[in-house]
Order: C-alpha cells, then sequence, then structure tokens
C-alpha cells in the first residue's frame, strides 16, 4: 500500500490536495517574484536605487525562497521610506504636509516631488516625481508589502516550508516523505488545513501586491510614451 493511501485511507481525494497545494504556492510566489523585480526595474531606473533583481531558485526550499523575496521586499520598504525621509528634510512643513492631502491635485504633488528629485539626483523627471507619489499615497508601503512579508514568513514556517520547489516534479509520495521529516502523521491533516488558510490568505494579499504595483508600472508607461 502506498504511503498515501495510508495516511488518507478515508478519501482518496485527499492524496492530490497537498500537490495542488503546492503549485498554486509556486505559482503565487513565481507571480510575485516577477512583480517584484519589475517595481525594482522602476525605482533603480527612476528613483536612483540599485535592488538587485531577484529570481526563484528551483534547488532551494519553499522557506529559503521566501526568504528570498523577503529580503528585496524590505529593500523597497526601505527605499521608499528614504524617499519619505528626504522629502520630509527638503521640503518646507507644509509643502511635505501637501504631499499626503488627499484634497491636493496630484498634478502639484508631483511638481512638489520633482523638486526635491532634482536636488538628489541632479536632474528629476515628472515620472520619477509621479512613481515617489503614488509609493508614498498610497498603502502600499504600510499594509500592502508588510502584509505580504508576514504571510511570506508565515508559509516559510510552515509544514511545507523545508520542501523544496522542485519536489512537485517528483510526485506525491516524495513530498509526503518530505513532510513527514517534520511533523508525526497523526499532525500531517491539522497541519495541511492551517497551510490551507496561510495560502489563501497570501493569494489574496498577492493580488492586491501585484495590482498595486501594475498602476505604478503601467502609469510608467503611459508617461514613457
Amino acid at each position: 500500500m502506498a504511503l498515501s493511501d495510508l495516511l488518507y485511507p478515508d478519501n482518496p481525494k485527499r492524496k492530490q490536495e497537498l500537490v495542488n497545494l503546492h503549485q498554486e504556492l509556486l505559482d503565487c510566489m513565481s507571480t510575485n517574484f516577477h512583480a517584484t523585480n519589475e517595481l525594482a526595474g522602476v525605482l533603480n531606473k527612476h528613483l536612483g536605487c540599485t535592488i538587485t533583481p531577484i529570481e526563484m531558485r528551483e534547488s532551494s526550499t519553499v522557506r529559503e525562497n521566501c526568504e528570498i523575496i523577503i529580503q528585496v521586499m524590505s529593500e523597497i520598504q526601505h527605499q521608499v521610506q528614504k524617499i519619505d525621509s528626504d522629502m520630509k528634510e527638503k521640503l518646507e512643513p507644509v509643502l511635505y504636509q501637501k504631499l499626503y492631502d488627499i484634497k491636493e491635485p496630484e498634478l502639484e504633488k508631483i511638481a512638489i516631488a520633482q523638486r526635491v528629485f532634482s536636488v538628489i539626483l541632479g536632474e528629476a523627471t515628472s515620472t520619477a516625481a509621479m512613481v515617489a507619489i503614488k509609493l508614498l499615497g498610497s498603502n502600499f508601503l504600510t499594509l500592502t508589502v508588510s502584509k505580504l512579508i508576514g504571510l511570506l514568513a508565515a508559509i516559510g514556517a510552515s509544514v511545507l516550508g523545508g520542501v523544496s520547489i522542485t519536489i512537485i516534479g517528483l510526485g506525491l509520495e516524495m513530498i509526503l516523505h518530505a513532510i513527514l521529516g517534520a511533523v508525526e502523521r497523526s499532525q500531517l491533516l491539522t497541519a495541511v488545513r492551517s497551510y490551507e488558510k496561510h495560502l489563501a490568505e497570501f493569494k489574496a494579499a498577492s493580488e492586491k501586491y501585484q495590482c498595486a504595483i501594475h498602476e505604478v508600472t503601467s502609469l510608467v508607461r503611459q508617461q514613457v510614451q
């Protein structure tokens, strides 16, 4: 009898559940890697940042890949915070407050930001100012990225965190063998259910993250055309 039959004697459909969860995670993570690189590229090109692009490592575990993307997301957070600090330092308090005033016209905010970037970068385009205003004036930093970092950390620490991302091609038995090294058989179903909850939250947060990045990159493309 196969190991998966021993673990799931009452419900053959559960045999595929774990594989499906793992594949969903990998697909979602891959999209997040791509979106993060897109945003990093915009920051590097227009705001003078030097964020290194990332890629999923097929020979590494889920946890290790989570750590890779968390590191770059944290660097993006740091860069946006630095932009805010530069604005606060170089602008008069009244002008700085205008950047966060929802009633203030966006074109005025962009003009204010462009003055600062002209000093910081020596030369600044309206695109650079627009990107800065978009990032500073949204919930991107305080909510979207922070939420996703927390969920990535939870997934990395979960029962599937120690599984290699390439194991998906080796079949269910290998995945189960890998997980059973971390938990008792009696705990496996509970762990998988907990993982399902993490994954559902992760997918929802990822969609918001990707939409926020798409909004910025779309505006950049419109400015360049």
